[in-house]
């Protein structure tokens, strides 16, 4: 019996094939990695959401800090990954009823939080989901100009 080969394939060619594949087989990971981590995130917010109560807060100040420099609680600090203790978050300090306390908030909302004035707003412990309204006024969000990344993320996602 003798076998003929029907192409022969050079070197290169099982080569670039091998890598081929191995990339192929990479992505589809990385397809399934970030769509089980983007799961976990929404299960996240959505019981952050749920847990969420209304307060009524006096907005002190507001600015982004590191978390190491917030003065939020020392189990927050310790809760957060090394690398992130770095990057500069959403911290806003608001008066609830005699205290003082710093909250966490998205940039969004952030951007909407007006300072030295009394809003209500959804809390979950720490975190600010959202801002209901103010006395005494409505909520008026200033146009900011986006920036080439802004814009090209609202493209992306559609928003």
């Amino acid at each position: 019996m003798n076998f003929v080969p029907v192409t022969a394939i050079s070197t290169p060619m099982i080569i670039i094939m091998i890598v081929t594949v191995v990339l192929a087989a990479a992505l589809i990971f990385l397809i399934i990695w970030t769509n089980k981590q983007q799961e976990k995130a929404n299960v996240a917010q959505q019981q952050l959401i749920d847990a969420a109560q209304p307060m009524t807060l006096l907005v002190i100040d507001k600015k982004r800090m590191k978390i190491k420099e917030s003065n939020l609680p020392k189990v927050v600090i310790d809760n957060v990954p090394k690398r992130m203790r770095g990057s500069k978050v959403p911290i806003v300090k608001a008066k609830v009823g005699p205290q003082v306390r710093t909250f966490m908030c998205d940039a969004d909302i952030f951007d909407s939080i007006p300072v030295k004035k009394e809003i209500r707003a959804m809390v979950g412990g720490i975190y600010i989901v959202s801002v209901k309204g103010i006395h005494g006024g409505s909520l008026n969000v200033k146009a900011q100009k986006l920036t080439f990344w802004q814009r090209l993320r609202r493209g992306v996602s559609g928003k």
